[in-house]
């Protein structure tokens, strides 16, 4: 008796629900930024810099695939709101940083997304050391791609 249609049923399963995971999330991503004055795309960028930490403007625009004049207005609008600063490198004058200013984005952002942190903890408390490990290796590879 062949496994390969259970195995394929429970890979399109898996599919399906990280396609869901990821609908959702984008969904409250917009909803969060809705509640706090931002568009969609301001607060992406806010989590660009919180996964890759201070970025110039071009890097934002690379890993965006937004132009750099419209990069400029985002964070245009994220810097007049409090969320960003951009600071000159210490090692090219010509340069600029932008870093998030991590007090303002978690007093603004931090409630609104504690709900899913917990629920997240809660979820990851019912597997045992050695399936963690799985999930930690499917969840790395997969933020990778």
């Amino acid at each position: 008796m062949s496994t390969a249609p259970a195995r394929t049923q429970v890979e399109a399963g898996i599919v399906d629900a990280i396609v869901r995971m990821i609908a959702g999330a984008v969904l409250y991503s917009h909803e969060v930024a809705e509640k706090i004055g931002l568009g969609p795309s301001d607060s992406q960028f806010l989590t660009l810099l919180q996964v890759h930490g201070p970025l110039t403007p071009g890097r934002l625009a690379e890993l965006s695939g937004l132009t750099t004049g419209t990069v400029t207005g985002v964070l245009d609008r994220l810097e007049r709101a409090g969320y960003v600063r951009r600071d000159r490198a210490s090692d090219d004058r010509r340069k600029v940083i932008v870093s998030r200013n991590e007090e303002r984005v978690e007093q603004d952002m931090g409630p609104l997304y504690a709900p899913k942190g917990a629920f997240l903890l809660d979820l990851l408390s019912g597997y045992d050391d050695e399936q963690l490990a799985v999930v930690a290796d499917f969840a790395g590879r997969l933020a990778r791609s």
